[in-house]
Formats: C-alpha cells, sequence, structure tokens
C-alpha cells in the first residue's frame, strides 16, 4: 500500500463497526501545513470531524472546547482515543499517521474505538 496524500477540502469519514455496519459523518480534511497548523482552532463547535493527515500528535492550545482525539494508523484503524480539554498536549502515538478531531462526545456516540477502523470519501475516490 503506497502513501496516500488527501488535498484539504471536505468529505464523509464512515465509522466501521465489526458487524458491518457503518456511521456516516461530515468530514473536514486539513492535509496541508497551514491547515493542519490551523485545525479547529478559534472554533465554538464543529459539525462531524476533521482529519489531520500527516499527523501523530496534537495540542489543545488556545482553543475554546474540549475535543475528542483518535489516532489512525496507515491502513485507518483506530489506535487510540483521547478526550483533551483546552490547553493539553497529547503525546505523540508511535503507529499513528493520521489524527480525528471532534467535538468531546462525539466519538462515543459514533461507536469509534480502539480496533475500530474508517473509510475517508472524498472527491476522488474512498480510502480505507
Amino acid at each position: 500500500m503506497g502513501r496516500r496524500r488527501w488535498r484539504d477540502g471536505t468529505g464523509v469519514l464512515a465509522v466501521v463497526e465489526p458487524d458491518g455496519e457503518e456511521v456516516r459523518i461530515p468530514l473536514e480534511v486539513a492535509s496541508s501545513y497551514r491547515a493542519r497548523t490551523k485545525g479547529l482552532l478559534g472554533r465554538d463547535s464543529v459539525d462531524g470531524a476533521m482529519l489531520l493527515s500527516p499527523a501523530s500528535s496534537v495540542h489543545t492550545f488556545r482553543m475554546r472546547m474540549a475535543i475528542d482525539v483518535a489516532y489512525l494508523d496507515r491502513r485507518l484503524a483506530v489506535i487510540a482515543v483521547r478526550t483533551m480539554r483546552p490547553g493539553r498536549l497529547g503525546l505523540p502515538r508511535l503507529r499513528a499517521r493520521h489524527v480525528l478531531e471532534a467535538e468531546a462526545g462525539a466519538m462515543a456516540g459514533w461507536g469509534l474505538r480502539v480496533g475500530s477502523w474508517v473509510e475517508v470519501e472524498v472527491e476522488g475516490g474512498t480510502r480505507r
């Protein structure tokens, strides 16, 4: 499997359950340095999730809200999920290649947990 780079933009995140059922969530993709650096800074809420790629850690300095953070490996499997309050520095995850961010509590509602995997649908194709 070669490296895949998305472009900044929007799409859909599909959280796939072990029984094959999936939950679809609006997604913003931040793949450029500028977009990854800004992330969710300055927002009071987010509709869906934001994918930072490539990324292996995040911080919540100057953020207005608590967020859920899911670390994804290169195959888009979830390797860790954390809730971070504003003003925190997350430790880098060695196998993480991508990071998902959402409002605190959202990922539990979607059923996203360690061992889950996701599909990213953006203009130009799907990635699992």
